[in-house]
């Protein structure tokens, strides 16, 4: 199993609860497959740089699975057939990039606290 990257697009006009019926309805596919969804994240509606489809705007949601790499490209045809799927971009995560990300998210946090510590001890010092 190997982890993607998916950024669905669906209709437009879609209301809140209608949306989550879509979304759910599209990572039934990758269950469907074999797969597992690690996250999902509903990014909102957004315009389109052009019309597309005499469409304007469509609403974004970013989701993270697990799934088999042989299956990608079943996936991608079932998503053609599947109506409320405006659009869908699946990327595969590079691990060693995520590794390297985490590494400098954990770095620059131990920097902030550090620096928020000398902050305080600055500011007890400044009290005395």
């Amino acid at each position: 199993m190997k982890k993607y990257d998916a950024l669905y697009i669906f209709a437009g006009q879609a209301k809140d609860e209608v949306l989550e019926n879509y979304i759910e309805k599209a990572l039934a596919e990758v269950t469907r497959l074999g797969g597992t969804v690690v996250s999902k994240e509903v990014l909102g509606k957004r315009a389109f740089a052009r019309p597309m489809r005499k469409r304007e705007s469509g609403v974004y949601v970013a989701v993270r699975f697990e799934f088999d790499p042989a299956k990608v490209s079943e996936l991608v045809n079932r998503y053609k057939l599947v109506e409320e799927v405006f659009r869908v971009q699946i990327l595969a995560v590079d691990e060693r990039r995520e590794e390297v990300l985490a590494s400098q998210r954990e770095a620059a946090e131990r920097r902030a606290a550090e620096k928020a510590e000398a902050a305080e001890a600055a500011a007890a010092e400044s009290a005395e």
